[in-house]
């Protein structure tokens, strides 16, 4: 992140529909009056149509969240996955050879348009595609390191979020210091389990929300969230449902993953803390953006006290389930019951089997 506070900028206020395609032109290309806002919440991304009858994706970026260089090793890893003839968004470049440029102070850029339908519930056909999908995209992340952008840590992931949303308006004060020990005990697993784990070029967000299906052919979308991190970050959020369908699900990842590329079953034990983590990244997220119209009507439950109750003592529950010591990767295969600290909470649901809703559906999150 490049600061941890929001200008007036970062609500597009400015972007208007003719600003939209003017920014579009500025490419060589020629518009129609077609342009169509697509989900999503921390960027603005729009459907624009062209006057030969194509498509372009026009992304602008939220102002001050990413800087040029960590926009630049975003679209770096699409050329590469591109060139590896690996089917995601590609960058589509300005006439002087740029991939950014900037309208009324928002950066954008433009991406091709692939057609698709969002992907269903996972069986163990999609899981298989989607692991293997994963290995050749690592195959290609391991290639070069990311120099800019976000390391996968407790650091950015659970401390600096945590103490975004300690200190906004959102979470009841009788609540903060509960909350605060919980996210340290969070973090403080975290640093475990992530220690020494291989770090490389990650996509960092690969839900079914980020892939479409197009002919047969499965489509990767969205690498604003793209980081360094262990493959797995790319392999859990595929895992759903009970704590033995998680173990079994996790089994025919492991199996299509290791067609393409080996996997370190050491990273095995992220897997109870990293569901945590997103978590309270998130709430940090929508406590950065409240003063954001489009979050408050979206997350009107983020206001409520009783809210944040439960969410508190959830994450208490998860913090006392999670071990001192991560545990053994032939524990985490062995017993289905042993993959969450949540799962002990009586929560496994709730941490695993949230149901996609059109707001998953989206360019980005955070």
């Amino acid at each position: 992140m490049t600061s941890t506070h929001d200008t007036p900028t970062d609500l597009f206020v400015g972007l208007t529909p003719d600003r939209v395609l003017d920014a579009v032109e500025a490419s060589g290309l020629e518009t129609t009056a077609g342009c169509f806002p697509l989900n999503s919440y921390e960027n603005r991304v729009y459907l624009v149509g062209l006057a030969d009858g194509g498509r372009v994706i026009a992304k602008f970026y939220r102002p001050g969240r990413w800087t040029r260089a960590q926009i630049a090793e975003e679209h770096g890893f699409l050329d590469d996955l591109a060139a590896a003839e690996i089917p995601v968004c590609g960058v589509v470049r300005f006439p002087d050879g740029e991939t950014l440029k900037a309208a009324e102070g928002v950066p954008y850029a433009l991406f091709e348009y692939r057609p698709g339908r969002a992907v269903g519930d996972p069986d163990d056909v999609l899981l298989e595609r989607v692991a293997m999908m994963a290995a050749r995209i690592h195959a290609v992340g391991e290639r070069r390191p990311f120099s800019a952008r976000r390391t996968l840590g407790a650091d950015d992931w659970i401390r600096r979020p945590a103490d975004t949303l300690l200190a906004s308006a959102l979470l009841p004060a009788h609540l903060r210091g509960r909350y605060r020990d919980a996210a340290a005990r969070i973090a403080d697993a975290a640093d475990a389990r992530l220690d020494g784990l291989t770090p490389l070029r990650v996509h960092g967000d690969l839900h079914r929300g980020n892939l479409l299906l197009n002919d047969g052919v499965l489509q990767v979308l969205d690498l604003d969230d793209a980081c360094t991190g262990p493959a797995v970050q790319d392999l859990w959020l595929m895992l759903s449902g009970t704590p033995a369908e998680r173990s079994r699900q996790l089994a025919v990842l492991l199996e299509g993953y290791e067609r393409f590329r080996p996997f370190d079953r050491r990273e095995l034990a992220a897997l109870d803390v990293l569901p945590a983590m997103r978590r309270i990244h998130y709430a940090g997220w929508i406590a950065r953006r409240w003063h954001d119209p489009l979050f408050p009507r979206t997350w009107p439950t983020y206001a409520e006290p009783d809210f944040w109750a439960q969410e508190v003592g959830e994450l208490e529950a998860i913090a006392a389930g999670l071990p001192p010591r991560p545990r053994a990767p032939g524990d985490l295969l062995a017993d289905a019951d042993a993959d969450s600290g949540a799962v002990r909470a009586g929560r496994d649901e709730d941490a695993w089997s949230e149901e996609l809703t059109d707001k998953d559906y989206f360019w980005d999150l955070d």
